[in-house]
């Protein structure tokens, strides 16, 4: 029997016709409708609330936002949101897993796509055609394997010592500045607006397969990446900054590694606020304990999150962020920011 007829009547290219198209939010204006949202209840009136807060952060000039992603967004389509983000100075930090920042931008920036798919189609047969799937959404195995191979590459280049992740992702960034096949990935643009990006679970991503390959190529003189010294160095931004906020897509580590910033401080002796802002898109549950690193209420118990400006938006991060994000584009507020240029705290 054929492959052919072994896989049925798809084969790879069938699966990979259709890319995921990301939104731009500065094509169309969501303020009439975030404003509508905001007389209504449930989800659309915390979107509502949530925007409001997220201007409000924008408004106060002594305000760093930090932003946390986990989850999926960047390959379903939001990835030039959080690089408009950073374009027009409505970020100051990132602080994201792996996957985010490697699997799908740095994927994307070597000129690979993410593509359309479903979530009911045969995994068997999509393993035979080395396809991987999130949801609805198809990758190329071979080309994330190409992808991890870059960064193994890139880390043969770099001077052996520790690198934290932030440390690493510049390199990333400079790398880009003359080979990206896709120009204006987020990496290259937080680059180019010294805006540091921190992924404290680093190796749970292509990151991760690349750099043990680097290492296993050389066993005596080799990067590293220091969690420590990059919690210490995300810790500092806290510390230098007067106030802060927090835009937080889904949750997890990158979510609690800000959060526990609060702590870290004190711990030195540092005097510092809790976070005075706080957003977070997720559809977890706080039933278990978690809802993916606590409600922001519950933060307030450990001395991470003030109440006062705080909203929970329970919603599927795709169907709601972009709203959020062209309601603060056409605002207009980010126009009256100046640029924190945390990255060359570092140099």
């Amino acid at each position: 029997m054929s492959d052919k007829k072994k896989l049925g009547h798809n084969s790879k290219k069938d699966f990979l016709k259709n890319p995921v198209e990301h939104i731009d939010i500065t094509s169309f204006d969501s303020r009439k409708i975030i404003s509508s949202m905001k007389k209504m209840s449930f989800v659309s009136r915390e979107t509502g609330k949530a925007a409001e807060i997220y201007n409000e952060m924008l408004r106060d000039k002594d305000c760093t936002i930090f932003l946390t992603l986990a989850g999926s967004t960047s390959a379903a389509g939001c990835m030039n949101i959080y690089r408009d983000m950073v374009k027009y100075n409505m970020v100051d930090a990132i602080i994201a897993t792996g996957a985010s920042i490697i699997d799908m931008d740095f994927f994307e920036a070597l000129g690979f796509k993410h593509y359309q798919g479903t979530q009911f189609q045969d995994d068997n047969e999509l393993r035979k055609n080395y396809i991987d799937r999130i949801y609805d959404t198809y990758i190329d195995e071979d080309e994330l394997q190409f992808c991890d191979k870059k960064i193994c590459e890139i880390a043969d280049n770099l001077t052996p010592k520790s690198f934290t992740s932030r440390e690493f992702i510049h390199e990333i960034g400079k790398y880009l500045k003359d080979n990206a096949k896709k120009k204006n990935s987020l990496i290259e643009t937080a680059y180019d607006n010294n805006v540091p990006i921190f992924c404290p679970a680093f190796t749970d991503s292509s990151a991760g397969f690349g750099l043990v390959m680097h290492q296993e190529k050389n066993p005596k003189a080799h990067i590293t990446i220091d969690a420590i010294r990059e919690f210490r160095e995300l810790t500092e931004i806290k510390i230098q900054s007067k106030g802060s906020g927090l835009f937080m897509i889904g949750g997890g580590v990158p979510k609690n590694f800000i959060q526990d910033t609060v702590i870290c401080a004190e711990l030195l002796g540092k005097e510092v606020e809790m976070h005075k802002y706080a957003i977070q898109i997720t559809v977890a549950d706080s039933r278990d304990g978690a809802c993916s690193s606590s409600t922001l209420k519950e933060a307030s118990s450990w001395g991470k999150v003030d109440t006062m400006k705080e909203q929970m938006v329970f919603a599927e991060a795709t169907s709601v962020l972009p709203l959020i994000a062209s309601d603060a584009y056409h605002n207009g507020e980010w126009k009256k920011r100046e640029r924190k240029n945390f990255s060359k705290l570092f140099e």
